[in-house]
């Protein structure tokens, strides 16, 4: 469960750093459809917002070649999401869907 935890958080981390930059390329729409029909808000809401009894954060997305890497060969209990499942089109799609999720609220904000 620590182990679990500590991956989380990591990841929270490295999200937060990740996927600051220009706009995305992708379809925002196709990538919201996408998202949602693989499972991805099961896990990680439907806003890419994470849940505590499932997945992380995962907005803002990381860089696309690393997203698409991740999602591939996932760590943890995240399945993998193989090119016959998701094409690397629909995942740029996904990721432009998450990076025009808002952004989380500095800590401070949050009350």
């Amino acid at each position: 469960m620590l182990v679990r935890i500590a991956v989380a958080v990591l990841a929270a981390g490295v999200v937060a750093v990740a996927g600051q930059g220009p706009a995305p390329d992708g379809d925002v729409e196709k990538g919201k459809t996408v998202y949602v029909k693989n499972g991805c808000a099961g896990c990680h809401g439907l806003e890419g917002q994470g849940a505590p009894t499932s997945g992380p954060r995962i907005t803002p997305p990381l860089p696309l070649e690393a997203f698409v890497k991740y999602i591939r060969a996932p760590r943890n209990q995240m399945p993998p999401y193989t090119a016959k499942v998701m094409s690397d089109e629909e995942l740029k799609d996904v990721r432009a869907f998450l990076a025009a999720r808002p952004k989380p609220a500095p800590s401070a904000v949050v009350p």
